[in-house]
Protein backbone atom coordinates (compact mmCIF):
# COMPACT_ATOMS: atom_id res chain seq x y z
CA UNK A 1 0.00 0.00 0.00
CA UNK A 2 3.01 2.40 0.38
CA UNK A 3 3.42 3.33 -3.44
CA UNK A 4 0.50 5.71 -2.81
CA UNK A 5 0.31 8.86 -1.06
CA UNK A 6 -3.17 7.87 0.72
CA UNK A 7 -4.63 3.98 1.08
CA UNK A 8 -7.75 3.24 1.97
CA UNK A 9 -9.26 -0.29 2.04
CA UNK A 10 -12.84 -1.19 3.55
CA UNK A 11 -13.14 2.01 6.34
CA UNK A 12 -15.59 1.89 8.34
CA UNK A 13 -17.17 4.41 10.85
CA UNK A 14 -20.53 4.82 12.43
CA UNK A 15 -22.21 7.21 14.26
CA UNK A 16 -25.30 6.36 16.38
CA UNK A 17 -25.65 3.18 14.41
CA UNK A 18 -25.79 4.97 11.22
CA UNK A 19 -22.82 4.32 9.06
CA UNK A 20 -20.97 7.49 7.73
CA UNK A 21 -18.19 5.07 5.97
CA UNK A 22 -19.40 1.65 4.72
CA UNK A 23 -16.71 -0.21 3.72
CA UNK A 24 -14.87 2.59 1.51
CA UNK A 25 -12.06 1.99 -1.12
CA UNK A 26 -9.48 4.64 -2.28
CA UNK A 27 -6.31 4.94 -4.06
CA UNK A 28 -4.72 8.14 -4.62
CA UNK A 29 -1.62 8.43 -6.44
CA UNK A 30 1.30 10.56 -5.30
CA UNK A 31 1.64 13.62 -6.77
CA UNK A 32 -2.21 14.27 -8.32
CA UNK A 33 -5.22 16.31 -7.40
CA UNK A 34 -7.95 13.63 -6.14
CA UNK A 35 -11.61 14.97 -6.23
CA UNK A 36 -13.97 13.55 -3.31
CA UNK A 37 -17.34 14.22 -5.07
CA UNK A 38 -21.03 13.66 -2.99
CA UNK A 39 -23.86 15.35 -1.51
CA UNK A 40 -23.94 16.60 1.85
CA UNK A 41 -24.15 13.69 4.66
CA UNK A 42 -22.36 10.95 2.09
CA UNK A 43 -19.17 10.96 4.10
CA UNK A 44 -16.35 12.77 2.90
CA UNK A 45 -15.56 15.01 5.77
CA UNK A 46 -15.39 11.92 7.96
CA UNK A 47 -12.95 10.31 5.41
CA UNK A 48 -10.92 13.90 5.81
CA UNK A 49 -11.12 13.76 9.93
CA UNK A 50 -10.16 9.57 10.13
CA UNK A 51 -7.08 10.55 7.69
CA UNK A 52 -5.87 13.40 9.08
CA UNK A 53 -5.99 11.41 12.50
CA UNK A 54 -8.80 13.41 13.81
CA UNK A 55 -10.86 10.71 14.20
CA UNK A 56 -10.53 7.03 14.89
CA UNK A 57 -12.44 4.60 12.27
CA UNK A 58 -13.97 1.68 13.31
CA UNK A 59 -12.57 -0.51 11.26
CA UNK A 60 -10.49 -1.24 8.08
CA UNK A 61 -6.84 -0.17 6.72
CA UNK A 62 -5.92 2.83 6.23
CA UNK A 63 -2.41 4.41 5.32
CA UNK A 64 -1.67 8.24 4.43
CA UNK A 65 2.59 9.02 3.35
CA UNK A 66 3.11 4.96 3.67
CA UNK A 67 1.84 5.25 7.46
CA UNK A 68 -0.81 3.71 9.38
CA UNK A 69 -3.37 6.65 10.70
CA UNK A 70 -3.55 4.39 14.17
CA UNK A 71 -0.26 2.63 14.13
CA UNK A 72 2.02 5.51 13.07
CA UNK A 73 -0.24 8.70 13.88
CA UNK A 74 1.96 10.95 14.83
CA UNK A 75 4.35 10.39 11.90
CA UNK A 76 0.83 11.33 9.58
CA UNK A 77 0.29 14.01 11.43
CA UNK A 78 4.07 15.37 10.60
CA UNK A 79 3.87 14.86 6.53
CA UNK A 80 0.21 16.35 6.31
CA UNK A 81 -1.22 19.69 6.14
CA UNK A 82 -5.56 20.31 6.21
CA UNK A 83 -7.54 23.17 5.43
CA UNK A 84 -11.14 22.72 6.70
CA UNK A 85 -14.13 24.33 5.84
CA UNK A 86 -13.66 27.47 8.23
CA UNK A 87 -10.71 29.81 8.10
CA UNK A 88 -8.57 28.65 11.24
CA UNK A 89 -6.81 32.50 11.35
CA UNK A 90 -6.31 35.14 14.22
CA UNK A 91 -8.53 37.89 12.57
CA UNK A 92 -6.28 40.85 14.78
CA UNK A 93 -2.89 39.94 13.41
CA UNK A 94 -1.38 40.36 10.11
CA UNK A 95 -1.13 37.76 7.40
CA UNK A 96 2.75 37.45 8.25
CA UNK A 97 2.08 37.32 11.99
CA UNK A 98 -0.59 34.46 11.14
CA UNK A 99 2.11 32.47 9.55
CA UNK A 100 4.74 33.24 11.68
CA UNK A 101 2.61 31.80 14.75
CA UNK A 102 1.58 28.90 13.02
CA UNK A 103 5.41 28.21 12.36
CA UNK A 104 6.23 28.55 16.03
CA UNK A 105 3.26 26.22 16.75
CA UNK A 106 5.07 23.48 14.74
CA UNK A 107 8.33 23.88 16.55
CA UNK A 108 10.00 25.91 14.27
CA UNK A 109 12.43 28.47 15.55
CA UNK A 110 11.77 32.20 15.19
CA UNK A 111 14.30 33.09 12.12
CA UNK A 112 13.04 29.84 10.20
CA UNK A 113 9.23 30.58 10.85
CA UNK A 114 9.67 34.11 9.41
CA UNK A 115 12.12 32.84 6.70
CA UNK A 116 8.83 30.13 5.91
CA UNK A 117 6.42 33.21 6.78
CA UNK A 118 8.25 35.07 3.49
CA UNK A 119 8.14 32.14 1.78
CA UNK A 120 4.67 31.12 1.61
CA UNK A 121 3.26 35.10 1.60
CA UNK A 122 5.32 35.60 -1.82
CA UNK A 123 4.25 32.26 -3.31
CA UNK A 124 0.39 33.00 -2.60
CA UNK A 125 0.74 36.48 -3.68
CA UNK A 126 0.41 38.17 -0.49
CA UNK A 127 3.49 39.33 0.25
CA UNK A 128 2.37 43.24 -0.65
CA UNK A 129 -0.79 43.10 2.03
CA UNK A 130 2.17 44.47 5.08
CA UNK A 131 0.85 45.34 8.64
CA UNK A 132 -2.93 44.74 7.22
CA UNK A 133 -5.25 43.04 9.87
CA UNK A 134 -6.84 39.84 8.33
CA UNK A 135 -10.34 41.47 8.89
CA UNK A 136 -9.40 43.75 6.53
CA UNK A 137 -8.85 40.96 3.52
CA UNK A 138 -11.09 39.42 0.96
CA UNK A 139 -12.67 36.11 1.45
CA UNK A 140 -9.99 34.69 -1.38
CA UNK A 141 -7.36 36.61 0.50
CA UNK A 142 -8.28 34.94 3.67
CA UNK A 143 -8.74 31.67 2.08
CA UNK A 144 -5.16 31.60 0.27
CA UNK A 145 -3.68 32.85 3.81
CA UNK A 146 -5.34 29.89 5.34
CA UNK A 147 -4.37 27.34 2.83
CA UNK A 148 -0.16 28.77 3.44
CA UNK A 149 -0.78 28.12 6.91
CA UNK A 150 -1.35 24.69 6.17
CA UNK A 151 1.78 24.12 4.64
CA UNK A 152 4.08 25.77 6.77
CA UNK A 153 5.63 22.34 7.41
CA UNK A 154 6.06 21.72 3.56
CA UNK A 155 3.37 18.73 3.90
CA UNK A 156 4.13 15.67 1.43
CA UNK A 157 0.03 15.67 1.49
CA UNK A 158 -2.80 18.11 2.17
CA UNK A 159 -6.18 17.99 2.36
CA UNK A 160 -8.45 20.22 1.43
CA UNK A 161 -12.26 20.17 2.76
CA UNK A 162 -14.60 22.36 0.76
CA UNK A 163 -11.75 24.48 0.61
CA UNK A 164 -14.09 27.26 -1.85
CA UNK A 165 -17.10 27.15 -0.30
CA UNK A 166 -18.68 30.87 0.29
CA UNK A 167 -16.23 32.36 -1.91
CA UNK A 168 -17.39 34.39 -5.12
CA UNK A 169 -15.93 33.64 -8.00
CA UNK A 170 -13.19 35.74 -8.04
CA UNK A 171 -12.10 33.98 -4.43
CA UNK A 172 -12.78 30.61 -6.21
CA UNK A 173 -10.40 31.24 -8.98
CA UNK A 174 -7.30 32.50 -6.75
CA UNK A 175 -7.64 29.16 -4.53
CA UNK A 176 -7.90 26.97 -8.07
CA UNK A 177 -4.40 28.88 -9.55
CA UNK A 178 -2.82 28.18 -5.53
CA UNK A 179 -3.83 24.44 -5.74
CA UNK A 180 -2.82 24.07 -9.54
CA UNK A 181 0.46 25.52 -7.84
CA UNK A 182 1.37 23.48 -5.28
CA UNK A 183 0.76 20.07 -7.77
CA UNK A 184 3.22 21.49 -9.53
CA UNK A 185 5.59 21.12 -6.89
CA UNK A 186 5.09 17.60 -5.64
CA UNK A 187 2.23 18.04 -3.36
CA UNK A 188 -0.84 15.55 -2.91
CA UNK A 189 -4.11 17.43 -2.80
CA UNK A 190 -7.05 14.87 -1.61
CA UNK A 191 -9.83 17.60 -2.23
CA UNK A 192 -13.50 17.22 -1.10
CA UNK A 193 -16.07 19.69 -2.84
CA UNK A 194 -19.81 20.05 -3.69
CA UNK A 195 -18.76 22.46 -6.80
CA UNK A 196 -18.72 20.09 -9.81
CA UNK A 197 -16.85 22.54 -11.71
CA UNK A 198 -14.15 22.74 -9.21
CA UNK A 199 -13.51 18.80 -9.40
CA UNK A 200 -13.54 19.04 -12.92
CA UNK A 201 -11.26 22.45 -13.09
CA UNK A 202 -8.67 20.41 -10.55
CA UNK A 203 -8.90 16.75 -9.81
CA UNK A 204 -6.25 14.30 -12.27
CA UNK A 205 -9.06 11.88 -10.55
CA UNK A 206 -12.64 12.00 -8.78
CA UNK A 207 -14.17 9.18 -6.52
CA UNK A 208 -17.82 9.95 -6.09
CA UNK A 209 -19.46 9.00 -2.99
CA UNK A 210 -22.87 8.21 -1.85
CA UNK A 211 -24.00 6.59 1.12
CA UNK A 212 -20.38 6.17 2.67
CA UNK A 213 -19.23 4.49 -0.46
CA UNK A 214 -17.16 4.83 -3.43
CA UNK A 215 -19.87 4.50 -6.04
CA UNK A 216 -17.68 5.10 -9.12
CA UNK A 217 -14.02 6.13 -9.92
CA UNK A 218 -11.90 7.63 -12.71
CA UNK A 219 -11.23 11.03 -14.52
CA UNK A 220 -13.64 13.47 -15.22
CA UNK A 221 -13.88 12.68 -19.03
CA UNK A 222 -14.38 8.67 -17.68
CA UNK A 223 -17.27 9.56 -15.17
CA UNK A 224 -18.79 11.94 -18.14
CA UNK A 225 -19.07 8.66 -20.20
CA UNK A 226 -20.81 6.62 -17.54
CA UNK A 227 -24.15 8.68 -18.52
CA UNK A 228 -24.30 7.55 -21.85
CA UNK A 229 -21.63 9.71 -24.40
CA UNK A 230 -22.50 12.84 -26.35
CA UNK A 231 -25.48 14.74 -25.34
CA UNK A 232 -27.44 17.23 -28.01
CA UNK A 233 -28.71 20.58 -26.66
CA UNK A 234 -31.58 22.15 -28.63
CA UNK A 235 -32.90 25.73 -27.42
CA UNK A 236 -35.79 27.29 -29.26
CA UNK A 237 -36.73 30.84 -29.90
CA UNK A 238 -40.32 30.10 -28.38
CA UNK A 239 -40.83 27.82 -25.39
CA UNK A 240 -44.16 27.34 -26.53
CA UNK A 241 -43.06 25.23 -29.12
CA UNK A 242 -40.82 22.86 -27.31
CA UNK A 243 -44.05 20.19 -26.67
CA UNK A 244 -44.16 19.86 -30.82
CA UNK A 245 -40.66 19.89 -31.04
CA UNK A 246 -40.50 16.92 -28.93
CA UNK A 247 -42.54 15.41 -31.02
CA UNK A 248 -40.97 15.91 -34.19
CA UNK A 249 -37.29 15.77 -33.82
CA UNK A 250 -35.49 12.14 -34.48
CA UNK A 251 -34.89 11.73 -30.44
CA UNK A 252 -36.04 8.81 -27.79
CA UNK A 253 -38.58 11.32 -25.78
CA UNK A 254 -38.12 8.79 -22.39
CA UNK A 255 -34.44 10.41 -23.01
CA UNK A 256 -35.19 14.16 -23.61
CA UNK A 257 -35.00 16.44 -20.89
CA UNK A 258 -37.24 19.47 -21.06
CA UNK A 259 -36.31 23.03 -19.47
CA UNK A 260 -39.03 25.65 -19.85
CA UNK A 261 -37.25 28.34 -18.53
CA UNK A 262 -34.48 27.83 -20.82
CA UNK A 263 -36.67 26.84 -23.93
CA UNK A 264 -34.23 23.41 -24.09
CA UNK A 265 -34.49 20.07 -25.23
CA UNK A 266 -31.45 17.92 -24.04
CA UNK A 267 -30.99 14.68 -24.56
CA UNK A 268 -27.93 11.51 -25.22
CA UNK A 269 -27.02 10.32 -28.71
CA UNK A 270 -25.03 7.71 -29.63
CA UNK A 271 -23.93 8.78 -33.35
CA UNK A 272 -23.35 12.80 -33.09
CA UNK A 273 -23.54 13.37 -36.21
CA UNK A 274 -26.35 11.82 -37.39
CA UNK A 275 -28.28 12.72 -34.45
CA UNK A 276 -27.33 16.88 -35.63
CA UNK A 277 -28.04 16.03 -38.82
CA UNK A 278 -31.14 14.35 -37.97
CA UNK A 279 -32.41 17.81 -35.91
CA UNK A 280 -31.30 19.91 -38.75
CA UNK A 281 -33.64 18.48 -41.10
CA UNK A 282 -36.51 17.82 -38.77
CA UNK A 283 -36.55 21.55 -37.84
CA UNK A 284 -36.24 22.34 -41.64
CA UNK A 285 -39.37 23.53 -42.90
CA UNK A 286 -41.38 22.85 -39.78
CA UNK A 287 -41.86 26.63 -38.51
CA UNK A 288 -40.06 25.58 -35.53
CA UNK A 289 -36.98 27.93 -35.23
CA UNK A 290 -34.20 27.19 -33.26
CA UNK A 291 -31.60 29.63 -31.20
CA UNK A 292 -28.92 27.20 -30.96
CA UNK A 293 -28.15 23.14 -31.52
CA UNK A 294 -25.25 22.23 -29.81
CA UNK A 295 -23.47 18.49 -29.71
CA UNK A 296 -21.31 18.34 -25.75
CA UNK A 297 -19.98 15.65 -23.79
CA UNK A 298 -22.47 15.59 -20.38
CA UNK A 299 -21.71 17.65 -17.44
CA UNK A 300 -19.99 16.50 -14.17
CA UNK A 301 -23.40 17.53 -12.57
CA UNK A 302 -25.43 15.29 -14.96
CA UNK A 303 -22.74 12.85 -13.45
CA UNK A 304 -23.37 13.87 -10.06
CA UNK A 305 -27.39 13.37 -10.32
CA UNK A 306 -26.99 10.26 -12.76
CA UNK A 307 -25.42 8.27 -9.97
CA UNK A 308 -26.43 9.70 -6.68
CA UNK A 309 -29.59 11.49 -7.34
CA UNK A 310 -31.80 8.04 -7.08
CA UNK A 311 -33.22 8.14 -3.62
CA UNK A 312 -34.08 4.21 -3.80
CA UNK A 313 -30.72 3.27 -4.87
CA UNK A 314 -30.06 -0.36 -3.91
CA UNK A 315 -27.47 -1.66 -6.24
CA UNK A 316 -24.15 0.31 -4.59
CA UNK A 317 -22.02 -1.56 -6.33
CA UNK A 318 -18.46 0.71 -7.23
CA UNK A 319 -18.35 1.40 -10.99
CA UNK A 320 -14.48 1.77 -11.91
CA UNK A 321 -13.32 3.02 -14.92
Amino acid sequence: MTEAAISVDAARKTYGGRPALDGLDLTVARGTVHGILGPNGAGKTTLVRILSTLLRPDGGRIEVAGHDVLTRAPAVRRRIGLLGQHAALDEELSGRQNLEMFGRLHHLGARHARVRAGELLERFGLADTGRRPVRAYSGGMRRRLDLAASLITEPDVLFLDEPTTGLDPRGRTEVWTSVRSLVGGGTTVLLTTQYLEEADQLADRISVVDHGRVVADGTADELKALTGGDRIDVVLRDAGQLDAALALLPLRAADVTVDTDRRLLSAPVTDRMAALSGVVRALEGSGIEAADIALRRPTLDEVFLHLTGRKDRTDRTKETV
